[in-house]
């Protein structure tokens, strides 16, 4: 009976005692992962907030100086920064930049508008390229001197008269140049593989700036040339250059779809693009240039991806070069002339500290932005 009254006890006790422990252990692990994920929340918002300081640091170089740069320069500067932050110390930016706009639509509305007069202004603008040594402008003097015209058709008229629109106006004698705009069948440039080896991001915007008009649209017709001019297969035997275009090209696609960082894209209407930027993300971090792989972030920012991995490859990547000593991101030799790296720079600040897109500056949504618009523009 003693026996009993000693053994009974200490059987359960035996019987109990690992289920504490394995209770315990339940909770103890519980616990870690808890701890490890409230860790892991203050980890990504250091590394947030050290993003958005360092756009800081660049905003502010740029800012300090912003009206020093040239009105194409400090408008392209304005605009993107007002798309993200809707803050109204950029709009002096933005009326040079509708300045800038006018005064090539009044030039081309007045003076570069008969088939004569488009032709000596293309000759003269293709010259420009006779004495250039480097790939890209080599490429575009072969590609582009049997079709001249396309230097005022594609990158002079065609990307005043969408800026034009996109702030809601127009050219006094608008009507005049969407009938120069009809004279010319725009496939022949967007389908040619020459010149989408030479100009792969701008006949992307220029496809969809010709769609936004309400004219030709060969936006299907340009990426299908575009992906047969530039497989995924043949990407290891292309140059640095061309690399570096066939991920402009594509970055502008997306970046043309949303009007510039006006609209929200859908992952799923140009799921090639962000496959193939899955999957080869670590290659284009190591043979493209900072600007490119800054537009890459944005392409995944704009879709509303931004927990996407690639977007955080990219911000680090971008992080890494920045110059501290200048404020920005200087070009690949090390440049750190502000006018030079405008373009650099302001993907830099929008991948680092990213807002959002806006539908604006309109002059339905913004009127008093427009109270007093440049001589020759005109509401819609």
């Amino acid at each position: 009976m003693k026996f009993l009254t000693i053994g009974l006890p200490l059987f359960i006790s035996l019987l109990v005692a690992p289920a504490i422990s394995s209770t315990e252990s339940v909770l103890s692990t519980q616990g870690s992962a808890l701890a490890s994920k409230e860790q892991a929340i203050v980890n990504q918002a250091e590394i947030t907030s050290s993003f958005k300081q360092d756009a800081q640091l660049i905003r502010d170089t740029y800012e300090a100086k912003l009206f020093t740069l040239p009105a194409f320069k400090s408008g392209h500067y304005g605009l993107r920064m007002y798309r993200q932050t809707l803050d109204n110390k950029y709009e002096a930016a933005i009326w040079s930049d509708m300045a800038r706009v006018a005064s090539r639509l009044n030039e081309f509305a007045t003076e570069v508008y008969t088939p004569e007069q488009i032709q000596a202004y293309s000759n003269k603008r293709i010259e420009g390229y006779l004495d250039a040594t480097s790939e890209r402008s080599k490429l575009r003097y072969e590609a582009t001197k049997q079709m001249p015209e396309y230097l005022y058709l594609g990158v002079d008229l065609l990307g005043s008269m969408a800026r034009a629109n996109e702030y809601g106006l127009k050219h006094r004698e608008d009507a005049k140049l969407h009938q120069v705009i009809r004279r010319y069948d725009f496939a022949k440039y967007a389908t040619d593989e020459a010149m989408i080896k030479a100009w792969a991001a701008q006949l992307a915007n220029q496809v969809y700036w010709l769609r936004q008009l309400g004219e030709q649209d060969v936006v299907d017709d340009f990426i299908a040339a575009f992906r047969k001019a530039y497989p995924d297969s043949n990407d290891s035997q292309l140059s640095e250059q061309q690399f570096g275009n066939k991920i402009y090209g594509l970055t502008h696609i997306i970046f043309a779809a949303s009007a510039y960082y006006q609209h929200q894209i859908n992952e799923q209407d140009f799921q090639w693009v962000y496959d193939y930027y899955r999957n080869n993300i670590d290659t284009i971090i190591t043979r493209a240039k900072e600007d490119v792989i800054a537009e890459v972030g944005i392409n995944f920012l704009l879709a509303g991806l931004g927990d996407d991995p690639v977007v955080l490859k990219t911000q680090k990547a971008i992080q890494h070069a920045l110059n501290r000593q200048h404020g920005l991101v200087p070009s690949v030799t090390g440049g750190t002339e502000l006018r030079d790296g405008e373009h650099r720079n302001v993907l830099a600040i929008m991948l680092l500290d990213w807002k959002g897109p806006h539908v604006a500056p309109t002059i339905t949504k913004q009127p008093d932005m427009f109270d007093s618009v440049p001589y020759g523009l005109v509401a819609k």
